[in-house]
Parts: structure tokens; sequence; C-alpha cells
């Protein structure tokens, strides 16, 4: 008797546990003001799993910080183009409060992973007073361990060097930090951003750095998706090695990367970095706009410049992207600018590395595909190069994937590069893509399109 009673007085409160959890979390969305495909898909992951869903829904909480956390960032106005001589991108960005495009940039890409890794070395070999490294992967792999090898003997050479390490991104590196203890004794500087160790209640865990920067006396950045692993990059070519992008800039747009990389690393370390006053000296020709996004920017100034581009483009739209998982806005826009007769590309890996992600983002290709857009599926390898190619205008470059994630909750940092000399480098580089690809899906069984479509439910949260 007792035994039963006890059970139901388990099962009572256990049920009225159950529904207080449902109602605060019903109560934090309506505060929140939430987009409706957000609510969806949590409300949904409430009823089928409230005992992990609710707890998982206030871990990751919002995506745009609050006060008392990162300062949103706001980059400095130099040498901006012309108001009468900017695009129509340029100006969206410019009413986000984003600085215009600079003028008088020297640029250079880099396709190819071991280029990448011979730039990158060299540009570490020839820095003199400071080297500054933001990104999301770093691995103790035969790659990882030789640029960080470059950087100890920099440290020791009394080179101000600083790695700042997403704690999520490079898990493994975060939690066995012993391969970093003779960079920190040779005076080298590491943070790992929003470590899941520390404050574990007052991080953001959902919110991640996925910039990549790669700065040298404050004068010259590469950046672009390549994380520093044997995947992207290595001296050596390999067969298994991911197709990718990095990009270097020398001139004025420098000075916005070193804008974003010292609000990233004061927010995460103790050993301050002290503001740079950029003294603006030409290089080359090209118009360069860095453009921040995330939860430390106060609109969501990249998805509506995507967005406007997308509605105006005349000639083409041509996507490199290995997630691809836009919202019903950026989708709407795409098919639409189909209607109008524009060339609507998706290069793509026909499988990626993320099973979970490739379910979500097939129910939208399927989509494109049905409206006759072309899907450019590379059979075999990785493509995670970004990138988006508009009309003959702008190119736009970076760290950002096409995709929920990338677009409104990690922080990211893309170009928009406005020349036609770079233009046409990107061109060319997207059409030997091409080549190598397929251009149909495989057919999906029953089961495959319910997960296919089950899983673009859930979009919004992953």
């Amino acid at each position: 008797m007792i035994a039963e009673m006890t059970y139901l007085w388990t099962i009572y409160f256990s049920t009225i546990f159950a529904y207080v959890l449902i109602l605060s979390t019903l109560g934090h969305m309506a505060h929140q003001r939430r987009d409706t495909p957000s609510i969806v898909a949590w409300l949904l992951a409430i009823i089928l799993l409230p005992y992990i869903a609710v707890p998982f829904y206030f871990i990751l909480r919002s995506r745009k910080l609050k006060r008392n956390r990162k300062t949103p960032i706001k980059l400095k106005c130099t040498d901006e183009v012309d108001i009468t001589n900017t695009t129509h991108v340029d100006m969206i960005l410019r009413s986000n409060g984003i600085a215009g495009a600079t003028r008088g940039n020297k640029f250079k890409l880099y396709t190819d992973g071991v280029d990448a890794y011979h730039s990158l070395i060299a540009e570490i070999h020839r820095a003199e007073k400071r080297i500054l490294i933001s990104t999301y992967v770093f691995k103790s792999d035969e790659v990882g361990k030789s640029i960080l090898a470059e950087l100890t003997k920099k440290a020791l050479q009394g080179v101000d060097v600083r790695l700042l390490v997403d704690s999520v991104g490079s898990m493994p590196l975060y939690i066995f930090q012993g391969s970093l203890r003779q960079f920190k004794k040779s005076g080298g500087k590491v943070a790992f951003y929003m470590p899941l160790l520390k404050r574990p209640f007052q991080n953001y865990i959902n919110l991640r750095n996925h910039r990549k920067i790669f700065l040298f006396d404050d004068t010259k950045v590469i950046a672009g998706g390549m994380n520093l692993s044997h995947e992207y990059m290595g001296p050596v070519p390999c067969d298994d090695r991911w197709q990718d992008i990095l990009f270097s800039i020398d001139g004025p747009a420098v000075f916005h990367y070193r804008e974003i990389f010292t609000e990233d690393w004061n927010f995460t370390s103790q050993h301050q970095l002290e503001p740079y006053q950029l003294i603006s000296l030409p290089k080359g020709d090209t118009r360069i706009q860095v453009v921040p996004s995330g939860p430390d920017i106060e609109t969501d100034a990249l998805y509506e410049a995507l967005l406007s581009a997308s509605f105006s483009a005349k000639k083409r739209i041509w996507i490199v992207t290995p997630y691809f998982v836009p919202d019903k806005g950026l989708m709407q826009a795409l098919i639409i600018a189909f209607h109008r007769g524009v060339d609507i590309k998706l290069i793509t890996p026909a499988k990626s590395n993320h099973m979970i992600a490739d379910l979500a983002r097939s129910s939208y290709m399927r989509d494109l595909d049905s409206y006759g857009i072309e899907l450019c599926l590379l059979p075999t390898g990785m493509i995670h190069a970004k990138a988006i190619l508009f009309d003959d205008k702008a190119v736009m470059m970076g760290s950002a994937n096409i995709d929920q994630r990338s677009l409104f909750l990690n922080y990211e940092v893309v170009s928009f590069i406005y020349s036609k000399e770079s233009i046409l480098n990107s061109e060319e580089w997207m059409k030997k893509l091409i080549t190598k690809c397929d251009h149909k899906m495989k057919p999906a069984n029953k089961w495959r399109k319910i997960g296919e479509n089950l899983m673009s439910v859930f979009a919004p949260l992953l």
C-alpha cells in the first residue's frame, strides 16, 4: 500500500513539475518574441521530450547577447567608398551599422590547401611584432602541431602571439591542453571562447565563435573558411583534403578584422589587447567590406544583405556551401529570382561530413530541384568553402555557411569583395568545381523522406 501511494505521489509531482517547466518555457518564448519556425520546433521538441528539451532550451537561450555580456561590435569607418559610388548591398549594410566598403585593398584567393598552408607559414615567419589567430577548429594532428611549433618559435623571439580557439569546435584541445604547454611557456597566450567547464550556466553553449581570422603585425589578414587541421590544409597534397578557401587582404580592410579579433579576445581573456589605430596605406585597388554577424551584432545585417542581393540579382546567384539550410525568406528569394530568369546554382557536396545536416538540407535541396534550379553535387569528397557570387558585382566569402546556425546563431565574419578581377577569379574557381559535379539527387525512399522532413522542422535548432 505504501509503495503504491509513493508511486502515485511520484507520478503526481512529476506531472506537476513537467507542467511548470513547460509553462515557464512558453512564458520565456513569449518574452523573447522568437520567430515562428523556432517556436514550432521548440514546442515539438518539448511535447516529445519535455525533460530533455526544456533544460536544453534554457541552456541554449537567446541568440542575441543581452547587457552584461559581450559588447556589440561597432566597426569604425575608414577609407570608405563614397556613398555616390557604392552598391545597394553596401548601403544595406551601412544602414545596419556596418562600416562601408574600404578602398585600396590588395586581395588574393587561395583555393588549394597546400598553397594556403605555405602562405600561412610564410606570414608567421615574416611577422615581427604580433600574430593574432582565431579559429573554430585547432587539432593536434600533424598540421596543427607544425603550425603550433612555428607559433612557439615566434613567441620565443618576443613576438606577441595570441591564439583564440572555440571550446566546442576544438573540444579535444580544450580538454587535453598538454600540447599547448610549451607554447605557453614560450610566452604565447591562449584563450578558449566561452569555455564549457567555467561558468557553465553563464555561458551561451549554443553560440559558438566560428570566425577564422589570422592577423600578422596588424597589417595583413588571412581569413575564410579553413580551420587549422589536416582536413583543410597541409604542406603536401592528399586525396582526402576538403575543398575550401582562404584569402589574404592587405590594406584598410585589415583594420576591421583587427577590431573584431580585439572584441572577441578581450571578451574571453584577462590579457587585454589594446585597440589598434590604423595608419591607412593603400595596397591595391580592391574594394572590400568586412561584415561580422552573430550575437554581438545588434541586427541581422548579413542576412538582410543576402536577402536584398537575392531579390535584386539580374544575372546569377552561385552559392557554394557545405550546409544549405536557409530560412523561409531566403529560400523564397532564391525561387523568385529563378522565376525572374536569374541563373541559380547550388554547389555543395553530395554527402557532407554531418549526417544530420544532410538530412536537414535535403528537403530544401529537393525543393530547389523541383523548381528546376541547378544542383551541383560533388560526388566524392567534402566541400567546406562558403561563398556566393552575385551577378558580376560582388562575391561574398568567409566563415558563414548558408544555414540558419551561421546566419542567426554563430559568431561569423565574411567579406564582400567588389572587384572585377576578384569576381572573375571566384567564377573560375566555381566553374572548376561545377565540372566535377553531378546534377541530380538520389531519389529518397519513404523512410528517408520522413527523416528529411522531420529534420527540416527542427532546422532552427540545429
